[in-house]
Formats: structure tokens, C-alpha cells, sequence
């Protein structure tokens, strides 16, 4: 017996057909098996769909959709649904089957790539507003995971003061309030704002979801970063560490969800780090990556390791070059086998830079050479989200401040420009300290018109990301172009342009 109409176009079937489909739509899926195709908004309101949804299991998401009335009596196959993702069909069944997809990077590209609508997600979508109202931040409820996160930490909550700040543009420190404040509702949204609120209250059993979303705190955090920049999301981090040290310390929890749990501690801990690193906190970040490795090796997780010690190598470079050395070096053997060619070249930049502080040339442009190499091998699906800004403008900008560090401003300028001239859109950030550093390496050469200009014209990204390690290096070229005698009119407008900003 067959279903008397087409579950897609809602027409008729005909009594022989058998497949669930009319013959208009087999005609118009034949192309399905190079791209998913375009779904009516009902099909997301399917029950199966809406459980994986609430289950925040974009496996079980995925599996939904394959199996969907929608496409026929019969579901998509696994091998066609994994050519869309990029993935073997080995891997589509444990992503179906196994834990919660933690990495945000991951779970934003397969959504948009299937075309999931923002309303249904639990996390946010690159260029898109997270979809929480402000409100959240005002509930008051007794659910732990939503409420006044900012009763504890960060600004005040005063909802009239975001409006106001967002409406009229208001001075800096509206600007920084409202933008802290819609980061903390987009984490509170995603489920992060029990760990976001006191640490007090402690669970007495923490289950692998909880752990789950720890983990996912940190893809988060990145993604809010880019909203209102590490000075002000520095102590959201470390107050999530703090909350989540305590359950670590003081609740019960199974020996799988034991190991779990050190390695979403370890990787908190160094986004910890890398918060206070550009915050110019850099005191406060070597505890916590000094954490990081300790509990990577407690839970045998050598990945997490890795990136502890590709940033304790960033940390320590300028001062400790040859521990920096060592770190890098011990990164590369631990991630030897599995290593992708980002985390390659990450690990040969961060080796590169620490020659160049030594001043040793040649193992600079050794480590350069195997760093370049590397990139030549492209993306790889098993890239960790702290790679993801590795790119060629990156390659160029290391070698570009390298170059300063052995002396040579005229060859750092060359590298630096190839990041001002073609920018990567998504590492906006990188970009402004790269135009920052070129700025410094026109002055160094001694062209204090180039230098101010482009100082001059950098002066309102470096205010609207929020870096103190930025800044500071912008402060700078302020004080040496104002000791210069020889200064011009644009050096002039460039001071005074910089003093206004800093006073407002």
C-alpha cells in the first residue's frame, strides 16, 4: 500500500509508484548528490528534527535529516550525506552515533551548509546576531543556566544604559559596556551562563553534558572575541575557570566524565591564557597555561598539550626566546603522526620568531622555509578551531615583526605590507596589529610621513577592537614619532588625532 501523496510537492501518487515520490520531484533531486538540496520551512518542524535539535546533537541532527519523509521511503544514504559534510562516511557514522560536536567552527559550517535556520540552533552563526534578546541577562529565574550572569561579573545590568549606549553611540565606555554585555547574552543564550554566574553553588554530579558544554565555552568565547575583544571578555574567561575549577574540586563524577573534564579545564585555561595575553595581562596567563599542560597530561590528551605549548611558546618569545625555542620544539614532538600542516606551520612560525629574538638569521629563515612548506598542504578536516588564523597573511606578518626583531625594518615593512595589501576578513584583529606593526617598521626606517600615515588611518580599528596589546604597540609609535624633530604635518595630525582618542 502506498502513501497517496508526495511527501515533497504534495501531489498525487500513482498506484504503481513505489518510491514515495512523484516524478517531478525524482527529476528535480537528481542533482541532490553534489549539494543538499533547499528544504521547505516544515521540514525543520519535523518531530525527529526537533528532538536532535533540543538534544543540542548535531549528529542526531544529521541523521534526521538523512532519514526525513521528505526525501523519499528512502533515507539518504550516509556515503551521499558525508560527501556534502566533507567527510568520510566512517566519520558521518560516528558524528551520528557518538558525543555532542563540541567545536563551533565545525557545527556553524554543516549548519549553514544545510541550511539549518539560526531560530533552531543553539550557538551562533558567522555575520549573524546571536538570536537571545538582552533581556536574558534580567530573567532572575532559578534556572542556573540563564539569569543575571551579570550580578557577578562585568558591568552593570542596566538595560536603559545598553539601549542607550547602542542608540546614541555614546563615549567609549558605553560602547564597551554594551558590547561586554551582548558577548555575555550570546554565552548565556548558547548555555554557557551557569558557568558564567557565581561560584557558590556547586552541582554535586556533573554528567558529560555538562562537560560538553564547557568545552564548547571555549569555541564561544572565541566567537564573542571578535565582538568585544579580549580587554573585556579576559575576566569572563578566568571567572568560567573559576566556576569550573570548583566543580572539578568539590562535586562527584565518573571516571570517563574525570578525563573529560581536566581536558575542557586545560583548554579554558589556555583560552584563559590568550585572553590575558591580549589583554597585556601577561603575568596572569603563565599560570594557567602552566595548568593546561598538567591536566592535558593527566587526562592523556596530547592535543590539548600541544596547544598549551604553541602558546606558552607565544607568551615567552620576546623575553625567554630560548625556552620559547623549547617549547615549540616539544610541541612538534608530541603532535608528531598527527599534526595537520596548520599546526605544522604554527609550531615552525613560533620557532621562526624565537630565532629571530635570538638573533640567529639562519634558523629564522630555516624555520620560515618549513613553515611555508607546510602551509603549501592546505586545510585538513581534523584543523582545530586555534589554527583556523593560520593562513599566508599570518606567515607573512610573522616574518614581517621577525624582521624587526633582527634589525631589518626595510625587509619587515615588504612582509608586512603583503598583510595590509590582502587582508583575510575573518582575522580582522591580526590584521590591525600587522598595520600597526608596519607603522612602527616605516618609523624605525626612518620615514616618519609613511609612518604617521598609516598610523593615522589604523587609529579607529585599533579603538574598536579592544586589544590592550595592540594599543600598546600603537602607543608607542606615538611616542617615537612625537620625539622625532623632524616632524611634519601628518606626524602632527596623527598625535593629536591619538590624544583625543585616548582621552575620550
Amino acid at each position: 500500500m502506498t502513501h497517496s501523496n508526495c511527501p515533497r510537492c504534495g501531489g498525487r501518487l500513482a498506484r504503481d509508484n513505489d518510491t514515495g515520490r512523484c516524478t517531478p520531484c525524482q527529476v528535480a533531486e537528481r542533482d541532490r548528490l553534489s549539494a543538499p538540496p533547499v528544504v521547505p520551512a516544515s521540514f525543520w518542524e519535523h518531530e525527529p528534527i526537533r528532538r536532535a535539535l533540543a538534544e543540542r546533537h548535531l549528529g542526531r541532527v544529521i541523521r534526521a535529516y538523512r532519514c526525513h519523509p521528505y526525501h523519499g521511503r528512502v533515507a539518504l544514504p550516509q556515503t551521499v550525506v558525508a560527501a556534502w559534510l566533507g567527510i568520510t562516511q566512517a566519520q558521518l557514522s560516528r558524528v551520528e552515533n557518538g558525543s555532542p560536536l563540541v567545536h563551533l567552527d565545525r557545527l556553524t559550517h554543516w549548519a549553514q551548509l544545510l541550511r539549518i535556520p539560526a531560530s533552531f540552533l543553539w550557538f551562533g552563526l558567522p555575520d549573524q546576531p546571536y538570536r537571545a534578546d538582552i533581556r536574558v541577562l534580567e530573567m532572575g529565574t532559578d534556572d542556573p543556566s540563564s539569569g543575571r550572569i551579570l550580578d557577578h561579573i562585568g558591568p552593570p545590568t542596566d538595560t536603559d544604559t545598553v539601549k542607550e549606549a547602542s542608540t546614541r553611540g555614546g563615549g567609549a565606555t558605553d560602547r564597551r559596556r554594551f558590547n561586554v554585555m551582548a558577548a555575555l547574552t550570546g554565552l548565556a543564550a548558547a548555555g554557557h551562563g551557569y558557568l558564567l554566574a557565581g561560584t557558590s553553588d556547586v552541582p554535586k554530579y556533573i554528567g558529560m553534558e555538562q562537560v560538553q558544554l564547557a568545552s564548547s565555552l571555549v569555541d564561544d568565547l572565541r566567537q564573542a572575541d571578535a565582538l568585544a575583544g579580549a580587554d573585556l571578555l579576559c575576566d569572563v574567561a578566568i571567572h568560567a575557570h573559576t566556576t569550573l575549577s570548583a566543580w572539578a574540586a568539590r562535586a562527584s563524577y565518573s571516571r570517563e566524565v574525570s578525563e573529560a573534564l581536566q581536558s575542557a579545564l586545560a583548554d579554558l585555561s589556555i583560552e584563559s591564557a590568550w585572553l590575558s595575553i591580549d589583554a597585556s595581562r601577561r603575568s596572569e596567563a603563565r599560570p594557567f597555561l602552566n595548568e593546561a599542560i598538567a591536566r592535558a597530561r593527566i587526562a592523556d590528551d596530547p592535543r590539548v598539550e600541544v596547544r598549551a605549548l604553541a602558546h606558552l611558546s607565544l607568551l615567552i618569545r620576546e623575553d625567554q626566546p630560548g625556552e620559547s625555542l623549547h617549547c615549540a620544539d616539544a610541541a612538534l614532538r608530541v603532535s608528531a603522526g598527527w599534526a595537520t600542516p596548520r599546526l605544522i606551520t604554527l609550531l615552525h612560525l613560533r620557532r621562526a620568531h624565537a630565532y629571530a629574538v635570538l638573533g640567529d638569521a639562519s634558523g629564522f629563515n630555516r624555520e620560515m622555509t618549513k613553515a611555508r612548506q607546510a602551509l603549501d598542504h592546505g586545510a585538513h578536516e581534523d584543523d582545530e578551531g586555534f589554527v583556523h588564523f593560520v593562513n599566508a597573511q599570518e606567515v607573512n606578518g610573522i616574518e614581517g615583526i621577525s624582521y624587526l626583531a633582527l634589525g631589518r625594518p626595510e625587509r619587515a615593512a615588504q612582509s608586512l605590507r603583503a598583510v595590509t595589501d590582502n587582508p583575510s576578513p575573518n582575522h580582522r584583529r591580526n590584521e590591525v596589529y600587522y598595520t600597526v606593526r608596519l607603522a612602527e617598521a616605516a618609523c624605525q626606517q626612518g620615514d616618519v610621513n609613511q609612518a604617521a600615515r598609516i598610523a593615522l588611518d589604523v587609529l579607529p580599528a585599533v579603538r574598536q577592537i579592544s586589544s590592550k596589546r595592540v594599543s600598546q604597540h600603537l602607543a608607542q609609535v606615538r611616542a617615537n614619532l612625537a620625539a622625532r624633530r623632524d616632524a611634519n604635518t601628518t606626524t602632527r595630525q596623527f598625535v593629536d588625532a591619538y590624544d583625543r582618542a585616548v582621552t575620550v
